[in-house]
């Protein structure tokens, strides 16, 4: 699809699948309190009596399904550990742990939730690609878009990691073709996403126009949705510099607002935005309800002002990035209450929203908007066309997959402020950087880069605490290099309040260090005071300001990713290889099956709280 492209028509082919289901009402699905108070009179009395402008009351009204996920990440099989799991609110007040995830188990329940809607779209919210397991990112995701293709997936924003290998590669999961340097994988040509990938936002320098399509429209009979997709302004902040040379990001609400009118004059008034920024939620439960307090009441973070800066001819808004669940409403720069949903993340639920389509106006009925999350469970039957694209693609990938690299003897997870899985990942760069330099004095990892952790128990036939090379790719699917510069002991400190301080303020990113690296974090605090300065010691010994430090980090950080900008202004810099070579070498050489790892013990960062 060109750049420019203003296409409102999905491919022939989708009309015709879209058009054998049924007319149905949909069920299931929850009330969103907020709205549903304010429900106009007659939205939904299908009495038939006659309502003015050729629409008798009975079809004046359409209920439109619109069925959603975010930030999938190539997650086809079930994610292992805690990535495959959500937590429940119950009626008590307790939670339940589900097990949830696996495009296998997706397919089926997007499918039956479908059944009976005739008027019935499926949309995301960006990263369906990206820091994905090895199934699918051995292959740069085109396993990811056949499966989306077979999801029947109308529309997605872009994410970040659509740009992990650049506009070009984005460029051919939209468009087809095979990988300029891997070729094709099969004896079939990638075809590419029958789907929109839009990117309203994000343009070229050059030209100024969108790299990708900026809205789509759904159309059915008479009935016309527009959307509009973007991602999150702060993209190069989150993505090495070579994914977005080239490109522009601008402000997410101003680009929404910009298209919803060129929506508007082209006769669109039905509008939704998928954005790929999120919000943090009041509950971990995907199933709290975000509005017992008032609209906008259980959510914060970076989609609450967003929400609020968008125009109100936007109906709902779906979102992600945060890996978050929830449903809520936030007010619209009007006051009043607007859906904004996000499904977590790797497949492990479904939003469900009724749009209520009104033909005199060609308008959503907001008041009338109902959404919920919907568990992916894995209690029913396997989708045999997604477990056949699985067993193709797991066979090309096994002679690399299934070779053991390392061996633990419990669980490693990648949760906490200090993960055991991200200390491990450090040691393992400290390891391979004094391979390098002998004189490397320590590591730093950031935790948007530790995807996964590793997990004791047996994932295929390798056996329990057999870590295989696939297990490893799904914690570090990145291709970073291990890089070593030189810091002064005043740029390192200074490192480390940047993980608290800066644009880190609100949203801290606390780097996983390796072994000897020690200090204290009081979150009492604010700002880089969270950082206790006269508490940071290596190998017991404080920090001298004015000495050098060999820094190992891989090369997002080396870059000043994730807003560290003193970590791009270190001298004498060497490049190394792969980071998931790092970890891999490390693995094997201080595991065996007799004498297996065990967890880091995260004690190098002492929280105060």
């Amino acid at each position: 699809m060109p750049a420019n492209s203003t296409s409102s028509q999905p491919r022939r082919q989708r009309l015709r699948r879209r058009s054998l289901r049924v007319l149905a009402a949909s069920a299931g699905l929850a009330t969103a309190g907020a709205l549903a108070a304010a429900m106009p009179a007659d939205a939904h009395d299908r009495s038939g009596h006659g309502h003015g402008h050729g629409h008798s009351q009975q079809n004046r009204y359409q209920d439109v399904q619109l069925l959603s996920f975010n930030d999938l990440h190539g997650n086809l099989e079930p994610p292992s550990g805690s990535s495959g799991r959500v937590s429940e609110l119950q009626a008590d007040g307790t939670t339940k742990t589900i097990d949830a995830g696996g495009v296998e188990y997706l397919a089926t329940h997007l499918r039956q939730a479908r059944k009976g809607n005739a008027y019935s779209i499926t949309a995301a919210g960006g990263d369906m690609v990206g820091a994905s397991p090895l199934i699918s990112g051995l292959f740069h995701d085109e396993p990811t878009i056949e499966a989306l293709n077979k999801l029947d997936l109308d529309v997605t924003s872009v994410g970040n990691h659509e740009f992990d290998e650049g506009a070009a590669e984005l460029g051919r999961l939209q468009n087809g073709g095979c990988h300029p340097t891997a070729g094709c994988y099969t004896d079939k040509k990638f075809k590419g996403a029958d789907f929109p990938y839009l990117a309203a936002n994000v343009l070229k320098q050059k030209t100024g126009k969108p790299v990708l399509a900026p809205y789509w429209v759904w159309k059915k009979k008479d009935v016309k949705i527009g959307f509009i997709g973007v991602t999150l302004e702060n993209t190069p902040g989150v993505v090495s510099a070579e994914g977005v040379k080239g490109l522009t990001f601008k402000d997410e609400a101003e680009t929404i607002n910009k298209y919803a009118k060129v929506l508007q004059k082209q006769g669109v008034q039905s509008i939704v935005a998928l954005i790929h920024e999120g919000g943090l939620p009041a509950s971990g439960s995907y199933n709290y309800d975000c509005d017992s307090s008032g609209a906008g009441s259980g959510i914060s973070g970076p989609i609450v002002d967003i929400a609020k800066n968008i125009s109100p001819s936007v109906d709902a808004l779906v979102t992600g990035h945060t890996h978050n669940a929830y449903v809520c409403t936030i007010p619209d720069p009007a006051g009043n209450p607007r859906m904004v949903t996000s499904a977590a993340s790797f497949g492990r639920l479904y939003t469900d929203t009724t749009l209520t389509y009104d033909r005199r106006t060609g308008d959503i009925a907001r008041t009338s908007v109902k959404s919920a999350n919907h568990v992916v469970t894995r209690t029913v039957p396997k989708a045999a066309d997604m477990t056949s694209l699985i067993g193709k693609w797991n066979t090309l990938a096994a002679p690399i997959g299934n070779r053991a690299v390392g061996y633990i003897s419990a669980d490693v997870p990648n949760t906490g402020t200090e993960s055991p899985m991200g200390d491990l990942i450090a040691d393992a760069q400290l390891a391979y950087g004094r391979k390098l330099d002998p004189t490397t004095s320590l590591a730093l990892m950031n935790p948007g880069g530790v995807r996964a952790g590793l997990t004791y128990a047996a994932s295929g036939a390798e056996g329990d605490g057999v870590v295989t090379y696939a297990e490893g790719f799904t914690v570090q699917p990145f291709a970073n290099t291990v890089n070593l510069q030189t810091l002064t002991g005043a740029q390192l400190i200074q490192v480390l309040k940047e993980q608290v301080s800066g644009s880190n303020a609100s949203a801290p990113k606390i780097l996983q260090p390796s072994s000897g690296l020690t200090y204290t974090l009081d979150l009492t605090k604010s700002g880089a005071d969270r950082v206790v300065t006269p508490s940071i010691t290596l190998n017991g010994a404080a920090i001298d300001p004015a000495a050098g430090y060999r820094v190992a980090t891989n090369s997002f950080l080396a870059g000043g990713g994730d807003g560290f900008t003193t970590l791009g202004q270190g001298t004498s810099p060497l490049v190394g290889d792969d980071d998931l070579a790092a970890l891999t070498e490390y693995l094997t050489a201080n595991s065996s099956a007799a004498a297996p790892l065990a967890p880091p013990t995260t004690n190098r960062i002492t929280i105060v709280q």
